[in-house]
């Protein structure tokens, strides 16, 4: 189905999963603004969705938990003027936080040691720096 949303290989939301609402939008829009419906406001249950797999819903929802209400995940599109660019835009915002929210954690950092030589060099500029820093001194008990 056309309607349906494909976020990654093992994740396809049904269209029916999906709510969308219209109202009016701000902006660009001549007279027609205040006639037009165009602003479009996508909601999708991640808490409850079916079709996401349990390991994958997990790790959305926590991802996301700042941006969900009740488990749903809202979107709102008003950028363009017209109904259809604006649920397209809402569709392929959902599909990218999605994508993002369910991407594995990257692979955790392993701890590393600055080298002998790396040290060494180290202080041989701090060694420098002291002297020059001695070098531009005046002497106040020799005047």
């Amino acid at each position: 189905m056309p309607d349906d949303l494909r976020v990654t290989d093992r994740m396809l939301i049904p269209a029916g999963e999906l709510r969308e609402r219209f109202s009016r939008s701000s902006g660009p829009g001549g007279q027609g603004v205040n006639t037009a419906d165009s602003r479009v406001e996508l909601s999708f249950d991640v808490a409850g969705s079916p079709s996401i797999p349990p390991d994958l819903r997990a790790r959305a929802v926590a991802r996301l938990a700042g941006r969900l209400v009740d488990g749903v995940l809202t979107i709102a599109a008003s950028e363009h003027r017209a109904q259809l660019a604006n649920r397209e835009a809402a569709r392929e915002r959902l599909v990218e936080l999605l994508r993002a929210a369910v991407a594995p954690p990257p692979p955790p950092r392993r701890p590393t040691k600055p080298s002998r030589a790396a040290k060494q060099r180290r202080l041989d500029e701090k060694r420098r720096r002291s002297d020059l820093k001695k070098s531009r001194r005046v002497d106040r008990g020799q005047q």
